[in-house]
């Protein structure tokens, strides 16, 4: 056969037609619209809110995907064809610069959110996030629904624990302090409450615990621990005040424990979120030597009961007296 610029223009469209057919016609002819086990159609409110994601190109460094090779933060399931039908456009996402959100819905609460969208800052210190303080109050509140969609039914089932554990956060936080501390020990499990912090609280340790602290907590709990950060304001209950926990550490009631679970676990209902999924175990430990020092002004770090030291644990006796004893010289943060 003969090339002429006939048949090349010829054959040139019948393999871009067909490849085509092969990406694009074959996919759309098979693909079903069946919903997920997990789908739900969408509100009218999370509907704008998802024209606000699309709208402002929050995709560009969310994806809304999770695939087989994604078992990370936030990584529940697999996300299926079934999870996004009737979502248009769906817009799925391919840059990762922050976390995934297919199953954000339920994570955090919705005053957490809110804080967030105002200033990503106020509630993740190191976040690269832009702050979204120029939408509307009845944007960022559209733009927080859509988000506590992201999982559908599960996403509900979050949402759903997220309000009745809020409903006992304020009540016990409307009694006043006391009350609120002891409703907060209360739901930490007896068998935290008896532990103590197994680490000692060494300079490195501390150290290591107040960058933690500076890149995870500062801005609810602020930089002094009265829980006056910049995102206070928009959230009920307020963030914990550290600096008035002291009298509430007594003999063989330990602190470490208490600490260590509520950092792994959050406090549901609150805007506290958990990270266990952020921090390895020492790190956690490390952040509780540092509320406990600086904040309390007591450690209850490496005494008894106490196990064998850990192979790398350097020299070291806690001088900390127990409260109820001499005060203690607070190290200045």
């Amino acid at each position: 056969m003969k090339m002429t610029p006939a048949a090349l223009i010829v054959g040139a469209l019948m393999v871009f037609w067909a490849s085509a057919f092969i990406i694009v016609g074959i996919p759309s002819m098979t693909m079903k619209e069946t919903p997920s086990e997990i789908w739900r159609p969408l509100s009218p409110l999370e509907k704008a809110g998802h024209r606000l994601y699309v709208k402002n190109g929050c995709s560009y460094c969310h994806s809304l995907f999770i695939r087989v090779n994604d078992w990370d933060i936030g990584a529940e399931r697999i996300a299926k064809a079934g999870d996004y039908v009737g979502v248009e456009p769906a817009i799925l996402g391919s840059e990762r610069t922050g976390p995934d959100l297919s199953q954000e819905g339920g994570e955090h609460s919705d005053d957490w959110n809110i804080a967030h969208f105002t200033n990503p800052r106020f509630t993740s210190p190191i976040s690269l996030m832009p702050s979204w303080d120029f939408l509307t109050e009845s944007e960022i509140t559209a733009l927080t629904a859509y988000v506590q969609a992201q999982g559908g039914k599960q996403a509900d089932l979050r949402q759903a624990r997220q309000r009745e554990w809020k409903k006992q956060a304020v009540a016990a936080y409307s009694g006043g302090f006391d009350k609120n501390i002891e409703w907060l020990h209360s739901k930490v499990p007896e068998v935290w409450r008896r532990m103590p912090n197994p680490y000692p609280a060494t300079e490195a340790a501390l150290q290591r615990g107040k960058r933690i602290y500076q890149q995870l907590c500062i801005n609810c709990h602020s930089p002094v621990g009265d829980g006056n950060g910049p995102a206070m304001p928009f959230l009920a209950p307020p963030p914990l005040n550290f600096t008035t926990l002291r009298r509430h550490v007594v003999e063989n009631r330990y602190i470490g424990g208490i600490f260590y679970y509520q950092i792994m676990n959050g406090v549901t209902g609150t805007a506290m979120p958990y990270f266990k999924k952020h921090l390895e175990s020492e790190k956690i430990w490390d952040l509780a030597n540092y509320l406990a020092v600086f904040f309390v002004g007591y450690t209850d770090a490496n005494i008894e009961p106490r196990g064998i030291d850990a192979s790398f644990e350097p020299a070291w006796e806690n001088r900390y007296p127990p409260p109820g004893r001499e005060q203690p010289e607070v190290p200045v943060p």
